[in-house]
């Protein structure tokens, strides 16, 4: 059925991303046939159910089909399915907490940035892809946070920038060092890009160094690390973490690092940079997204020039350059600051507390997330949804961690946080079908 290739893996979350890796890998060739459920749980030693939940996993992201009696294959053309497509439905009157989302009373009003772009000059083809002087603005940030020296580019975004330097700097079939649980579209983006995840565990000070390490020995090329508001544990680096990581990255400076900082301007931490003086290949990401609007698609990155170059380069075949109205956009709404980062404290700390009423541990250092371990999160989101809260299940972000739960933060008043909380308190009690408690 799969000739020689034998599925691992004891979560659901874990079989899925063997399929996936030997998929990219094509060691499982488009039109193979898996094994039926209940002989992968035996040949596996877990629960039907759980190559169950690994199959949807799989058939939501595009990478199987199933057909009745035929069962499942591998697509003859394997394609991503996002996991935020995979939410849970809003009923009317709940809450919705799950999507990650900025507060929209937070944002800069864009018509005046708007208007004020459209008043410049006309952009043609052959004119520089960037504008001077949003170039000059985020060069003077970069280096007043400490971050190397180099080169600009301007993207469409974090995501787009991190899938061109990869596109840039690797092959097909090499490892990526990814945190886990982490943002779930850089997860989806490596299998697409036909690229391997190393998962890396983190806590709330950022990855571990000793994971790092690990991964990058047992042949990982690349290292993602998101420097604040890490999505969905909120991690942020500190300086001690920083330092530990930079001495890990140093002692191997052929690592390619990318270092996203999608939370500035909204978070109240200070950026640590890790590129400073340890590899050869990095870049270093600023999306507008969350402090000024996701509909702008503006990231700029710094980076060495070799890394820089090829990214313009490519850019230049594809999408050929960034609208300048909305990178004018940006600058304008950069020069009328909003200070969203107390408030998005207040109401994470408003969650926190009244977690830790109840006796729940939570993460939540930094930007508009907090994440909750719980034993079983399908059935933790499930019972919440009941209750008029819609949160988002941590497969969406885990390899190979332990379950959870995100909610996200931003439009969470202190009322409802405590709210909330009693309520997932209740939950946790509560007894599980088996008898036993969820907790």
């Amino acid at each position: 059925m799969l000739g020689e290739y034998r599925i691992t893996g004891r979560r659901a979350s874990e079989i899925a991303a063997d399929v996936e890796r030997a998929v990219a890998a094509g060691e499982l060739p488009p039109g193979a046939a898996l094994p039926p459920l209940r002989d992968l749980a035996g040949e596996l030693g877990v629960n039907p159910n759980t190559v169950a939940a690994a199959y949807r996993l799989l058939r939501e992201r595009g990478v199987i089909e199933t057909a009745g009696r035929r069962g499942s294959r591998i697509r003859p053309r394997p394609v991503t399915t996002p996991r935020d497509q995979a939410r849970l439905p809003v009923p009317s009157g709940a809450r919705d907490l799950s999507a990650g989302n900025p507060d929209p009373a937070l944002l800069p009003p864009l018509g005046p940035a708007l208007a004020a772009a459209a008043a410049g000059p006309t952009v043609l083809y052959g004119d520089p892809v960037a504008e001077p002087e949003l170039l000059d603005d985020f060069r003077a940030e970069f280096r007043a946070d400490g971050a190397p020296e180099g080169e600009l580019a301007v993207c469409s975004g974090a995501l787009d920038t991190i899938a061109r330097v990869l596109t840039a700097t690797l092959r097909p079939g090499d490892t990526v060092a990814v945190e886990d649980p982490g943002w779930g579209s850089v997860l989806d983006l490596l299998p697409a890009l036909g690229l391997r995840t190393a998962p890396v565990p983190l806590d709330d000070q950022g990855p571990l160094p000793e994971a790092v390490a690990a991964a990058l020995d047992a042949g990982a090329r690349a290292l993602i690390v998101t420097s604040r508001a890490q999505n969905p544990t909120g991690a942020a680096l500190t300086p001690a973490r920083a330092a530990a990581l930079r001495a890990v990255l140093a002692a191997r400076p052929t690592t390619v690092l990318i270092e996203d900082d999608h939370g500035h301007g909204m978070v109240d931490q200070p950026f640590q940079s890790l590129a400073a003086g340890t590899v050869t290949h990095w870049a270093l990401i600023r999306s507008a997204a969350k402090a000024l609007g996701p509909d702008l698609r503006v990231a700029v990155s710094i980076g060495d020039a070799d890394t820089v170059a090829r990214v313009l380069g490519r850019q230049r075949l594809d999408a050929g350059w960034v609208s300048h109205l909305l990178q004018r956009a940006v600058l304008e709404l950069r020069r009328r600051p909003v200070a969203p980062a107390p408030v998005y404290r207040a109401r994470r700390d408003a969650l926190l507390t009244a977690l830790a009423a109840h006796g729940i541990r939570a993460h939540g250092e930094s930007g508009l997330n907090v994440w909750i371990p719980v034993p079983d999160e399908t059935a933790t989101a499930a019972a919440l949804l009941q209750r008029g809260w819609v949160t988002a299940p941590g497969a969406r972000f885990r390899l190979g961690s332990p379950p959870g739960v995100r909610i996200s933060i931003s439009t969470l008043l202190p009322a409802e946080a405590t709210a909330l909380a009693a309520d997932l308190a209740a939950v946790l009690a509560r007894p599980a079908p088996g008898g036993s408690r969820l907790t």
